[in-house]
């Protein structure tokens, strides 16, 4: 019932959408748009069921390929980036909103966002988050999100590299890193340069994430010479 109602009112938006392109849209209109598709998306994201957050996520995809940001859809992707984690929905002691595939979207779409605001959220989802692919996913969109914050970027995702590292080694959770480094100034960081050192020995993980590794210090090496 409830995802006929967000498709009901999708639909009301796209029929709004359509009318309004024959003319020139006024500013209350435009505004009621924005209304209309924020209260969408508050309201599903928040619920208990995977296929309206599916639908939800899949809105704020088509919005952000057309261009268009919100604070509604920031922070639909903050809270959605921890469903099942801190934003629990128990029946006993059993969670019943753990979906991995949803917070791995948010953190995707997070990255596309851009901001200081996306960037602090990826950073608690690399604190809080138990699922490799869903950091994989963090580490990739603070690369390209690109913001570093005194350190505090490159170090939690050495924090969390470190962690995999020491335990179980995880190729893509490397190259994600790696990108990030080149992206966010952390050739420059003392252990992060460490931790790539000890990728390119380690033969837990691929010959090509091994490579990248070595290429990576040897770029790290470089920079510390020309400053």
């Amino acid at each position: 019932m409830k995802r006929f109602v967000l498709f009901l009112s999708a639909a009301c938006v796209s029929v709004f959408l359509a009318t309004a392109q024959q003319r020139e849209m006024s500013v209350e209109e435009s505004y009621l748009q924005e209304e209309v598709q924020g209260s969408i998306i508050r309201e599903q994201s928040r619920g208990i069921s995977r296929e309206n957050k599916e639908d939800v996520l899949d809105l704020i995809r088509d919005s952000l390929k057309e261009g268009t940001k919100s604070d509604q859809m920031r922070e639909a992707l903050v809270y959605m980036s921890m469903e099942g984690i801190l934003n629990q929905t128990r029946e006993g002691n059993r969670v019943l909103n753990n979906f991995p595939d949803i917070r791995r979207r948010s953190a995707e779409y997070l990255g596309q966002m851009a901001t200081p605001e996306a960037r602090d959220a990826l950073l608690n989802v690399i604190y809080y988050e138990t699922e490799v692919m869903v950091l994989q996913e963090a580490v990739y969109s603070l690369a390209k999100i690109g913001l570093e914050d005194n350190g505090n970027t490159v170090r939690r995702i050495s924090w969390i590299l470190r962690k995999y590292n020491d335990t179980n080694p995880d190729n893509l959770l490397a190259l994600a890193a790696i990108e990030a480094y080149e992206k966010l100034g952390g050739f420059k960081d003392r252990e992060a340069v460490e931790l790539l050192m000890n990728i390119a020995d380690n033969y837990k993980y691929t010959t090509s994430v091994r490579d990248a590794a070595k290429q990576a210090v040897r770029a790290a090496l470089r920079s510390q010479t020309k400053s």
